[in-house]
């Protein structure tokens, strides 16, 4: 985006709690630091708490999967404690705690919610075991829910594309974390996708049916994205009233895209705005209260951009309650050929024509490390088919930079993949007359040069015969 104005295989080994939150809820700090230990290396991403009151909470402001609860609470008590915590995420799976139990106390605990029972003092064992069991009924009901969103068997999930087991598990992420009203943090590369995965969010939150804004935070201009956010308040998105197309502090999803290029006084208007949940917009003496959620995304590394002070520390910390990790395509080439045929598909309908790639095509694209990631194969497949006059694509019809690119990578001495650029010139000169049975024409246009400039290239490197073949027409004579 271009400017601020908003806008409406087996899978790889994982741990077995991988991606799942754990609330360990207990007075002694012995017992808390042992389940903390010990779910931590079973791959939780554990929060503690010494107190019910703090612990309800984090409850509704961050996504819990388990909880650890001790039964001996002061007020409310462990045992109304879990009725509480089951209304707040009935798939929550509560585990309760005690030195004393009995086998009226069990059964309590059960009729209350709570899955399993755990005396104390306990080994390291017997918590793991509880644990594997939780995050197995996790999981299983996570693939549930997922699906049912793919009743006719779409390889995708709310406008994501793919099977990869990275895409699987970022699939399961979001499904648990777009119920919350916490922020997310979405990293990647730029082209992986983070509006996307934003929106699937937006999708299942209590917001919604409240507005999704998007904000560009790479704003070009000195003080748009200040105004955009904080000005008048008739303008500013935030506190824009109903009548006049927005309406986010009553409610909605806020996407601060390219965050790490906030200037650092926006960045603490932002924090406090969200300390406080509230903010003055300019020229008026009247607060504004926020009841929005907080999506941000960026491209850039923000824990080195908080170690070199471009990052405010505090506003990070604010804004990553949950991180999501968008994964390159380089990671998931399985996902190309399913993407591929995607855009392809798309690109026919609107042309009304049945565009598909030959197998010397398609094996390009699954070696080229794509560094633009999905946009850029995207973008790459619309130049391709307007380029080729036939709607089977083959490896001519892809810039030329691509194929150099995997020629280059696919040489097996890493010395010889050093070389010069006339000779890397002649190569991919060669490799286009050969696809295009040494059509000058042809290759000229695959190339991305003018018919004179191949003669003169073909005349400069001596290019007289391809594939034992005499090059159609007389380079002399030209």
């Amino acid at each position: 985006m271009s400017s601020s104005v908003a806008r409406i295989t087996p899978p790889e080994e994982v741990l077995p709690a991988e991606s799942l939150f754990l609330l360990i809820v207990d007075g002694d700090r012995w017992v808390r630091d042992l389940c903390k230990e010990t779910a931590g290396s079973m791959g939780f991403k554990v929060y503690t708490s010494d107190h019910a009151r703090t612990a309800l909470q984090q409850m509704e402001s961050q996504p819990v999967d388990v909880v650890l609860l001790d039964v001996h609470q002061p007020t409310p008590d462990g045992m109304e404690l879990v009725a509480k915590f089951k209304e707040l995420h009935p798939q929550t799976e509560v585990i309760m705690l005690s030195g004393h139990a009995s086998v009226d106390s069990v059964v309590a605990a059960m009729k209350n919610g709570a899955c399993d029972f755990l005396r104390k003092p306990f080994k390291t064992e017997e918590l793991k075991a509880l644990l594997t069991r939780a995050a197995g009924r996790l999981r299983n009901s996570l693939e549930h829910r997922i699906s049912r969103e793919h009743l006719q068997n779409n390889p995708g999930y709310k406008g994501m594309l793919g099977t990869s087991p990275e895409m699987q598990k970022l699939y399961r992420i979001i499904t648990k974390v777009a119920t919350g009203r916490h922020p997310v943090l979405i990293q990647g590369e730029t082209g992986t996708g983070k509006e996307t995965v934003a929106r699937a969010i937006h999708a299942d939150s209590p917001y919604h049916d409240r507005p999704f804004v998007v904000i560009d935070c790479a704003a070009p201009a000195p003080g748009q994205l200040e105004n955009e956010l904080f000005g008048p308040m008739k303008t500013t998105t935030l506190a824009r009233a109903k009548d006049g197309g927005f309406a986010l502090a009553s409610g909605g999803t806020l996407f601060l895209d390219e965050i790490g290029e906030m200037p650092l006084d926006v960045q603490a208007r932002l924090f406090r705005a969200l300390q406080e949940r509230e903010f003055y917009p300019q020229g008026s003496t009247k607060a504004v209260s926020l009841d929005i959620r907080i999506v941000a995304a960026s491209s850039r590394d923000l824990e080195m951009a908080v170690q070199q002070g471009t990052f405010r520390r505090d506003l990070f910390f604010r804004l990553n309650v949950v991180n999501l990790r968008l994964p390159a395509l380089r990671e998931r080439k399985e996902d190309i050929r399913l993407l591929a045929e995607y855009f392809l598909e798309r690109i026919g309908q609107a042309r009304q024509v049945q565009y598909s790639l030959s197998g010397e095509a398609m094996r390009l694209l699954q070696l080229y490390e794509w560094p633009g990631n999905v946009r850029e194969l995207e973008n790459c497949l619309e130049r391709a088919t307007a380029m080729s006059p036939d709607p089977v694509l083959q490896s001519a019809d892809f810039p030329p930079h691509i194929r150099t690119a995997v020629m280059r990578t696919s040489i097996p001495d890493r010395q010889a993949r050093i070389l010069p650029l006339a000779e890397l010139e002649k190569q991919a000169i060669l490799e286009a007359l050969q696809q295009l049975n040494g059509d000058k024409l042809m290759t000229a246009r695959a190339l991305g040069i003018g018919k004179t400039t191949l003669y003169r290239k073909l005349k400069e490197y001596g290019i007289t015969h391809w594939a034992g073949a005499p090059v159609s027409g007389q380079i002399a004579a030209k």
